[in-house]
Protein backbone atom coordinates (compact mmCIF):
# COMPACT_ATOMS: atom_id res chain seq x y z
CA UNK A 1 0.00 0.00 0.00
CA UNK A 2 1.32 3.60 -0.78
CA UNK A 3 2.26 5.64 1.79
CA UNK A 4 1.46 8.59 0.14
CA UNK A 5 -1.59 9.96 -1.94
CA UNK A 6 -0.75 11.76 -5.25
CA UNK A 7 -1.40 15.43 -5.36
CA UNK A 8 -1.57 18.25 -8.30
CA UNK A 9 -1.93 21.36 -8.57
CA UNK A 10 -3.27 23.62 -10.98
CA UNK A 11 -1.87 27.41 -11.45
CA UNK A 12 2.25 27.81 -10.92
CA UNK A 13 1.79 30.82 -9.80
CA UNK A 14 3.09 32.33 -6.57
CA UNK A 15 0.12 30.29 -4.45
CA UNK A 16 0.73 27.30 -6.40
CA UNK A 17 4.53 27.39 -6.38
CA UNK A 18 4.59 28.02 -2.18
CA UNK A 19 1.98 25.39 -1.91
CA UNK A 20 4.50 23.01 -3.90
CA UNK A 21 6.94 23.21 -1.04
CA UNK A 22 4.56 22.92 1.44
CA UNK A 23 3.17 19.50 -0.02
CA UNK A 24 6.84 18.41 -0.83
CA UNK A 25 6.89 18.43 3.46
CA UNK A 26 3.95 15.88 4.40
CA UNK A 27 4.29 12.99 5.43
CA UNK A 28 1.27 11.42 3.44
CA UNK A 29 0.89 13.97 -0.06
CA UNK A 30 3.31 13.03 -2.82
CA UNK A 31 3.54 15.90 -5.77
CA UNK A 32 2.83 14.51 -8.88
CA UNK A 33 2.09 17.52 -11.35
CA UNK A 34 2.44 21.38 -11.43
CA UNK A 35 0.04 22.39 -14.27
CA UNK A 36 -0.63 25.21 -15.98
CA UNK A 37 -1.42 26.90 -19.52
CA UNK A 38 2.21 28.28 -20.06
CA UNK A 39 5.76 28.39 -19.69
CA UNK A 40 6.40 30.62 -15.98
CA UNK A 41 8.73 30.19 -12.99
CA UNK A 42 6.63 27.86 -11.23
CA UNK A 43 6.45 25.51 -14.07
CA UNK A 44 10.49 25.46 -14.14
CA UNK A 45 10.78 24.83 -10.15
CA UNK A 46 8.87 22.16 -10.59
CA UNK A 47 10.79 20.59 -13.21
CA UNK A 48 13.70 21.37 -11.61
CA UNK A 49 12.62 19.44 -8.43
CA UNK A 50 11.49 16.40 -11.00
CA UNK A 51 7.91 16.81 -10.57
CA UNK A 52 6.07 16.17 -13.67
CA UNK A 53 4.77 19.27 -15.53
CA UNK A 54 2.46 20.69 -18.18
CA UNK A 55 0.98 23.21 -19.59
CA UNK A 56 -1.56 21.85 -21.10
CA UNK A 57 -4.10 22.94 -18.30
CA UNK A 58 -6.75 20.66 -17.16
CA UNK A 59 -7.14 18.30 -20.16
CA UNK A 60 -3.31 17.07 -18.99
CA UNK A 61 -5.46 15.49 -15.86
CA UNK A 62 -8.16 14.66 -18.79
CA UNK A 63 -5.51 12.76 -20.61
CA UNK A 64 -4.12 11.06 -17.25
CA UNK A 65 -6.65 10.80 -14.91
CA UNK A 66 -3.96 8.44 -12.73
CA UNK A 67 -1.78 11.55 -12.05
CA UNK A 68 -3.53 12.44 -9.12
CA UNK A 69 -6.04 11.64 -6.61
CA UNK A 70 -5.88 15.07 -4.78
CA UNK A 71 -6.04 18.55 -7.07
CA UNK A 72 -5.42 21.57 -5.40
CA UNK A 73 -6.77 24.46 -8.11
CA UNK A 74 -4.97 28.04 -7.25
CA UNK A 75 -6.16 29.45 -10.50
CA UNK A 76 -9.49 31.39 -10.75
CA UNK A 77 -12.56 31.58 -9.93
CA UNK A 78 -13.76 31.94 -13.04
CA UNK A 79 -11.58 28.63 -14.34
CA UNK A 80 -12.90 26.84 -11.23
CA UNK A 81 -16.71 27.49 -11.27
CA UNK A 82 -16.49 27.04 -14.81
CA UNK A 83 -14.28 24.63 -15.98
CA UNK A 84 -12.00 22.72 -13.19
CA UNK A 85 -14.78 22.11 -11.07
CA UNK A 86 -16.87 20.22 -13.68
CA UNK A 87 -14.34 18.27 -15.03
CA UNK A 88 -12.75 17.13 -12.09
CA UNK A 89 -16.20 15.99 -10.33
CA UNK A 90 -16.71 13.94 -13.74
CA UNK A 91 -13.40 12.12 -12.98
CA UNK A 92 -14.02 11.58 -9.36
CA UNK A 93 -11.21 13.89 -8.06
CA UNK A 94 -10.90 15.48 -4.75
CA UNK A 95 -10.59 19.04 -5.71
CA UNK A 96 -9.14 22.03 -3.01
CA UNK A 97 -10.69 25.16 -4.36
CA UNK A 98 -7.96 28.46 -2.88
CA UNK A 99 -9.83 30.70 -5.38
CA UNK A 100 -13.09 32.80 -4.66
CA UNK A 101 -15.70 30.69 -6.47
CA UNK A 102 -17.23 28.78 -3.38
CA UNK A 103 -19.29 26.02 -5.44
CA UNK A 104 -18.16 23.59 -3.06
CA UNK A 105 -18.39 23.18 0.35
CA UNK A 106 -16.66 26.18 2.45
CA UNK A 107 -14.27 24.70 5.35
CA UNK A 108 -11.76 26.34 7.53
CA UNK A 109 -9.57 24.03 9.35
CA UNK A 110 -10.09 24.58 12.74
CA UNK A 111 -13.97 25.30 12.04
CA UNK A 112 -15.60 22.40 10.17
CA UNK A 113 -12.50 20.46 8.98
CA UNK A 114 -14.06 17.01 8.94
CA UNK A 115 -17.22 18.43 6.58
CA UNK A 116 -14.83 17.78 3.88
CA UNK A 117 -14.89 14.29 4.29
CA UNK A 118 -18.03 14.27 3.13
CA UNK A 119 -17.74 16.04 -0.01
CA UNK A 120 -15.35 16.09 -3.14
CA UNK A 121 -15.20 19.83 -3.30
CA UNK A 122 -13.99 22.33 -0.75
CA UNK A 123 -13.74 25.69 -1.14
CA UNK A 124 -10.85 27.26 1.29
CA UNK A 125 -12.69 30.79 1.86
CA UNK A 126 -9.99 33.28 0.98
CA UNK A 127 -6.96 34.14 3.17
CA UNK A 128 -8.58 37.00 5.18
CA UNK A 129 -11.57 33.83 5.81
CA UNK A 130 -9.26 31.57 7.09
CA UNK A 131 -7.28 34.14 9.35
CA UNK A 132 -10.68 35.40 10.63
CA UNK A 133 -13.33 33.00 10.52
CA UNK A 134 -11.75 30.76 13.20
CA UNK A 135 -11.47 33.69 15.58
CA UNK A 136 -14.81 34.93 14.84
CA UNK A 137 -16.59 31.23 15.33
CA UNK A 138 -14.90 30.90 18.71
CA UNK A 139 -16.37 34.37 19.80
CA UNK A 140 -19.58 32.84 18.74
CA UNK A 141 -19.80 29.76 20.77
CA UNK A 142 -19.41 32.16 23.96
CA UNK A 143 -21.50 35.15 22.54
CA UNK A 144 -24.68 35.70 19.95
CA UNK A 145 -22.93 38.19 17.54
CA UNK A 146 -25.03 40.41 15.77
CA UNK A 147 -22.74 41.44 13.18
CA UNK A 148 -18.89 40.84 12.95
CA UNK A 149 -16.80 43.36 10.30
CA UNK A 150 -13.04 42.25 9.43
CA UNK A 151 -10.72 44.77 8.17
CA UNK A 152 -7.32 42.89 7.03
CA UNK A 153 -4.78 44.72 5.38
CA UNK A 154 -2.17 43.04 3.29
CA UNK A 155 1.26 44.05 1.95
CA UNK A 156 0.58 45.71 -1.89
CA UNK A 157 2.99 43.18 -3.18
CA UNK A 158 1.52 39.98 -1.96
CA UNK A 159 -1.79 40.98 -3.51
CA UNK A 160 -1.14 39.84 -7.14
CA UNK A 161 -3.24 40.03 -10.45
CA UNK A 162 -5.40 37.54 -9.65
CA UNK A 163 -6.41 38.26 -6.25
CA UNK A 164 -6.96 41.98 -7.10
CA UNK A 165 -9.13 40.73 -9.89
CA UNK A 166 -11.32 38.87 -7.99
CA UNK A 167 -11.65 40.60 -5.18
CA UNK A 168 -15.15 41.13 -5.39
CA UNK A 169 -15.43 37.32 -5.19
CA UNK A 170 -13.21 37.40 -2.12
CA UNK A 171 -14.94 40.27 0.05
CA UNK A 172 -18.59 38.81 -0.83
CA UNK A 173 -16.91 34.93 -0.24
CA UNK A 174 -15.17 36.16 3.20
CA UNK A 175 -18.12 37.48 4.54
CA UNK A 176 -20.44 34.68 3.35
CA UNK A 177 -18.59 32.18 5.37
CA UNK A 178 -18.22 34.68 8.38
CA UNK A 179 -22.14 34.33 8.21
CA UNK A 180 -22.12 30.85 7.68
CA UNK A 181 -19.63 29.37 10.34
CA UNK A 182 -20.12 31.03 13.05
CA UNK A 183 -22.48 32.65 15.13
CA UNK A 184 -22.72 35.81 13.05
CA UNK A 185 -26.26 37.22 11.67
CA UNK A 186 -24.21 39.81 9.28
CA UNK A 187 -21.10 40.22 8.28
CA UNK A 188 -18.57 43.16 6.34
CA UNK A 189 -15.59 42.39 4.97
CA UNK A 190 -13.00 45.65 4.27
CA UNK A 191 -9.67 45.08 2.49
CA UNK A 192 -6.76 47.56 2.30
CA UNK A 193 -3.65 47.11 0.02
CA UNK A 194 -0.81 48.59 2.22
CA UNK A 195 1.69 50.37 -0.14
CA UNK A 196 4.48 50.58 3.14
CA UNK A 197 7.95 49.98 2.38
CA UNK A 198 9.32 47.60 3.99
CA UNK A 199 6.47 45.68 3.66
CA UNK A 200 4.43 44.52 6.69
CA UNK A 201 2.72 40.95 7.66
CA UNK A 202 -0.66 40.64 6.96
CA UNK A 203 -2.84 42.11 9.87
CA UNK A 204 -6.89 41.35 10.41
CA UNK A 205 -8.76 43.60 12.76
CA UNK A 206 -12.14 41.80 13.87
CA UNK A 207 -15.02 43.61 15.41
CA UNK A 208 -17.66 42.18 16.85
CA UNK A 209 -21.18 43.79 18.05
CA UNK A 210 -22.36 40.90 21.09
CA UNK A 211 -26.16 40.22 20.84
CA UNK A 212 -26.68 39.52 24.84
CA UNK A 213 -24.51 39.41 28.18
CA UNK A 214 -21.32 37.87 27.62
CA UNK A 215 -17.51 36.79 29.90
CA UNK A 216 -14.43 38.57 28.20
CA UNK A 217 -11.75 37.22 30.34
CA UNK A 218 -13.62 33.69 29.04
CA UNK A 219 -13.91 34.62 25.32
CA UNK A 220 -10.11 36.15 25.59
CA UNK A 221 -9.19 32.72 26.79
CA UNK A 222 -11.18 30.88 24.34
CA UNK A 223 -9.50 32.68 21.43
CA UNK A 224 -5.82 32.38 22.79
CA UNK A 225 -6.53 28.64 22.64
CA UNK A 226 -7.81 28.66 19.13
CA UNK A 227 -4.66 30.90 18.32
CA UNK A 228 -2.43 27.77 20.02
CA UNK A 229 -4.07 25.27 17.37
CA UNK A 230 -3.91 27.53 14.54
CA UNK A 231 -0.13 27.89 15.44
CA UNK A 232 0.21 24.18 15.01
CA UNK A 233 -0.04 24.47 10.98
CA UNK A 234 0.74 28.27 10.49
CA UNK A 235 3.46 28.95 12.86
CA UNK A 236 3.57 32.76 12.31
CA UNK A 237 -0.14 33.24 13.20
CA UNK A 238 -0.15 35.71 16.36
CA UNK A 239 -2.53 36.82 18.52
CA UNK A 240 -1.65 40.92 18.76
CA UNK A 241 -4.19 42.23 20.10
CA UNK A 242 -6.29 39.93 22.69
CA UNK A 243 -9.74 40.45 22.64
CA UNK A 244 -11.33 43.77 24.35
CA UNK A 245 -14.28 45.74 24.44
CA UNK A 246 -14.67 49.17 23.98
CA UNK A 247 -17.89 50.89 23.68
CA UNK A 248 -19.99 47.54 23.86
CA UNK A 249 -17.62 46.04 20.44
CA UNK A 250 -15.44 43.46 21.12
CA UNK A 251 -11.78 44.32 19.31
CA UNK A 252 -9.11 41.51 18.61
CA UNK A 253 -6.14 41.36 15.76
CA UNK A 254 -4.62 38.64 14.28
CA UNK A 255 -1.49 39.37 12.48
CA UNK A 256 0.27 36.62 10.29
CA UNK A 257 3.98 36.11 9.37
CA UNK A 258 4.71 33.58 6.36
CA UNK A 259 7.14 30.29 6.71
CA UNK A 260 8.78 31.79 3.65
CA UNK A 261 8.70 28.73 1.50
CA UNK A 262 8.49 30.80 -1.59
CA UNK A 263 6.50 33.87 -1.04
CA UNK A 264 8.16 36.42 1.49
CA UNK A 265 7.80 35.90 5.11
CA UNK A 266 5.25 39.29 5.00
CA UNK A 267 3.11 37.56 2.45
CA UNK A 268 1.16 35.91 5.46
CA UNK A 269 -2.06 36.26 3.48
CA UNK A 270 -1.03 34.08 1.02
CA UNK A 271 0.50 31.71 3.67
CA UNK A 272 -2.20 30.96 5.56
CA UNK A 273 -4.13 29.79 2.48
CA UNK A 274 -1.48 27.50 1.24
CA UNK A 275 -0.98 25.69 4.65
CA UNK A 276 -5.00 25.59 5.32
CA UNK A 277 -4.90 23.57 1.57
CA UNK A 278 -2.41 21.16 3.01
CA UNK A 279 -4.21 20.67 6.31
CA UNK A 280 -7.17 19.81 4.63
CA UNK A 281 -5.30 17.42 1.57
CA UNK A 282 -3.75 15.78 4.56
CA UNK A 283 -7.06 14.60 6.21
CA UNK A 284 -8.29 13.76 2.73
CA UNK A 285 -4.92 11.60 2.33
CA UNK A 286 -5.09 9.96 5.75
CA UNK A 287 -8.96 8.81 5.08
CA UNK A 288 -7.41 7.45 1.67
CA UNK A 289 -4.61 5.69 3.15
CA UNK A 290 -6.67 4.27 5.69
CA UNK A 291 -9.68 2.75 3.55
CA UNK A 292 -7.10 1.11 1.25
Amino acid sequence: MSQKVKVAIIGPGNIGTDLMYKVQRSSVLEMSAMIGIMESEGINRARNLGIPTSIEGIKFIEDNPDIADIVIDATTAKAHSEIHGPILEKLGKIAIDLTPAAIGKIVSPMVNMEDALKVKNVNLITCGGQATTPIIYTIGKHVGIEYAEVVTAVASKSAGPGTRNNIDEYTRTTARAIELLTNSDRAKVLTIFNPAIPEVPMRNTIFCIPKEEYDIEEIAKAVEEMVKSIQEYVPGYTLTLRPTVDKGIITTIVTIEGQGDFLPPYAGNLDIETASAVKIAELYAKNILKNN
